[in-house]
């Protein structure tokens, strides 16, 4: 099982609709570490890390969303792993 950590930017309707607290209980089905915050553009930063499917699971679990969310885009890229032991809301 490999370990892997990404650095995740979500575009589309992900400010004002919960999406942070939506993305933190989402993680913590999922055994995903690390953090969520909102940028000043609109978009949200995730730092993830995990086996590989389980965070595979989780980006798929974010596009699906709830009624409120609309994510249009996760652009991701492999980052270090900085050994998170839970997932937090950044404020």
């Amino acid at each position: 099982m490999r370990v892997v950590a990404k650095h995740l930017i979500v575009s589309g309707r992900v400010q004002g609709v919960g999406f942070r607290y939506f993305s933190q209980e989402t993680a913590q089905q999922y055994g995903i570490k690390g953090w969520v915050r909102n940028q000043s553009d609109g978009t949200v930063e995730l730092h993830v890390e995990g086996p590989e499917q389980d965070i595979e699971a989780f980006k798929k679990a974010l596009k699906d969303g709830n009624r409120f969310v609309g994510v249009e885009k996760i652009e991701e890229k492999e980052t270090e792993n900085q050994a998170f032991r839970s997932f937090d809301i950044k404020y």
